[in-house]
Formats: C-alpha cells, structure tokens, sequence
C-alpha cells in the first residue's frame, strides 16, 4: 500500500518531489494573482485550481509511478493547491484596492482591506 509520500522515496527522489511541489505551489500563487490583475471574480481561481491539480497529479503519475485517477490524493492536492492560489489572490486583490482606491480603503493586513471613515 501506498503511504502519502509513497514507500519507496529516497534521498533523490523526496528532494525531486519537493521541487515539483514548490512549483505547484508557486504555480497555485501566480495562477490566483493572474486572476486578481485581470479584475475576475473568485470562481475563476477555483476553475484554475481544478486545472492545475489534474496537471500536478499527472506529474506525480509520470515523474513518481504515483496512481493517475486517485480521488484522495487528487482532494489533497487540490485543496492543498486552492490554499495557495486563494493566498495569491487575496494578497493581489487587497494590494490592488487599496492602491487604486486609496481614498476609500486601507489595508488591515496582507489579505484583507477596510473601508476609511
């Protein structure tokens, strides 16, 4: 049975996921600020999110023999990934408004703004 990072990760193999997962998770970041800087809504950060864990779980599959349709592991990345790119859009959309409309918002922190009264 496979464990969640496979039984078989050696020294190379684990350094090389680890890779591929900074990149998926970088990937996740930029996908959810490319969706922020053309003004879409949230919806389409979900929609590239499902897109990107189908892609992720194809390179677990080719670079790793990992299971190719393997709902649990395609949950975990998906999530795992949503996280990511719903950071990206936050921290995107929240610099946005308050640089562009510096007259009615302030930031409260990196992912988030209040109206200024």
């Amino acid at each position: 049975m496979q464990g969640l990072f496979f039984e078989s990760d050696d020294g190379a193999r684990l350094v090389i996921r680890a890779i591929v997962a900074l990149i998926g998770f970088w990937t996740a970041w930029r996908a959810g600020k490319a969706v922020a800087d053309s003004w879409s809504n949230y919806p389409r950060v979900i929609v590239y999110t499902f897109l990107l864990a189908w892609a992720m779980q194809f390179l677990h599959h080719a670079l790793f023999n990992g299971p190719m349709l393997s709902t649990l592991y395609y949950a975990i990345d998906f999530v795992t990934l949503l996280v990511f790119s719903t950071a990206g859009f936050r921290f995107r959309r929240t610099n946005q408004m308050v640089n562009n409309y510096y007259w009615l918002y302030e930031k409260t922190s990196a992912f988030s703004w209040k109206d200024k009264h």
